[in-house]
């Protein structure tokens, strides 16, 4: 009887964390191994402010998830403690907070994750936490969309100054 129950709450877990896998734009995977309590609290808090779910999972209902999200290639790196953080808006968010508190503190190692359903190792995690916020890109389009237009007024407020001159 009490095995029928802990086999029930096994394969709730794993369904909560196949639905996790296959709703989240990012799902950075990381060792917190070496990590004291204050410093993962501190990294619990800055996920919590971004809006990302952090948990600490067992690998065996993890690789079972990925087996029913089709996400097998993420196998490979569930392997010792594993920490992953899931996030349904922000695809860079997890990588950005994980990876900055990572150069901060050498016990925390990124191992891969999922990034718009594709399997990316720990350097391509890297590389898009180096990217700048979405914000930021918003930004850098909208002056690349102004430039011509203020570039025109310029043209034609010279031309104008000229013409007074003359």
């Amino acid at each position: 009887m009490a095995n029928a129950k802990i086999i029930q709450e096994k394969q709730q877990a794993v369904e909560v964390i196949t639905a996790k896998l296959r709703e989240s734009s990012s799902t950075v995977v990381a060792d917190y191994r070496g990590l004291n309590v204050a410093q993962v609290t501190e990294l619990r808090k800055q996920l919590r402010e971004a809006g990302i779910e952090f948990q600490v999972l067992k690998n065996s209902l993890v690789r079972r998830a990925t087996e029913s999200a089709e996400l097998t290639e993420l196998n490979s790196i569930l392997v010792g403690p594993t920490a992953i953080a899931f996030s349904v808006d922000d695809a860079v968010a997890p990588a950005k907070i994980l990876n900055d508190f990572a150069k901060k503190n050498d016990a925390l190692k990124l191992k891969g994750g999922v990034v718009e359903g594709k399997v990316v190792g720990a350097e391509e995690i890297k590389a898009l936490a180096e990217l700048p916020s979405r914000e930021g890109l918003l930004s850098m389009l909208l002056s690349v969309l102004q430039a011509p237009m203020r570039n025109f007024a310029l043209a034609v407020k010279a031309v104008g100054e000229q013409k007074e001159s003359a």
